[in-house]
């Protein structure tokens, strides 16, 4: 989880003089807005891990949108802070989510929609949240993104273990979430994750 931020985050410090305002790949959010969708989707899931006992439901948060047809967010930067500080929040939501995985104990079990994860499947969400929502950010900043293929070969493994394994591991990954092309392979209008462990209603 700390690398896929750290990475991510150095993109982002490196294109601080881009249009933040720019789409964001094929979603309707802009770039700044998915950055912060994607710091939300970290700091929702440590919150996930830190009540203990059973639950069917998200923590009770107010999201909101900042506008119609944005992402609704508990989670919102600074503009005044700028590119710098958008950064700063995707980092601190990355390590809050970090440290909630390594502090969990392994028979936690958290709601999430795709089934109750434990705290590793909250950190492969992370992550596969991280590199295909820079991805996004990437190609409406017009700059190189390409992740590391043994974590996106982990991802794979652990969230889409039907998905393709003789691909690499990166178009892979953009073609589970459906953002890519991959031979011999239709590409997805709908898709999803298995989050549970295996045996608790992941594959």
């Amino acid at each position: 989880m700390s690398e896929a931020v750290r990475s991510a985050v150095a993109v982002l410090r490196g294109a601080e003089a881009a249009d933040w305002d720019a789409k964001a790949g094929s979603l309707e959010w802009s770039c700044w807005e998915t950055v912060e969708h994607l710091a939300d989707d970290l700091f929702a899931y440590a919150a996930q891990l830190g009540p203990r006992g059973p639950s069917d439901t998200e923590v009770p948060f107010v999201w909101r949108a900042q506008r119609p047809g944005a992402p609704a967010n508990v989670v919102f930067a600074d503009r005044a802070a700028g590119a710098a500080g958008l950064a700063r929040v995707l980092e601190a939501c990355g390590a809050l989510l970090t440290a909630m995985v390594r502090t969990s104990p392994a028979g936690v079990r958290a709601h999430h929609v795709f089934g109750a994860a434990d705290p590793e499947g909250f950190a492969a969400m992370g992550v596969v949240e991280t590199l295909v929502h820079l991805h996004d950010v990437a190609e409406g900043l017009g700059v190189r993104w390409e992740p590391d293929p043994g974590l996106c070969d982990r991802v794979l493994a652990r969230l889409f273990p039907d998905a393709p394994s003789g691909t690499g591991r990166w178009p892979t990954l953009l073609w589970a979430t459906g953002r890519g092309e991959l031979p011999g392979h239709a590409r997805l209008t709908r898709w999803r994750w298995y989050g549970a462990p295996r045996g608790e209603g992941g594959r």
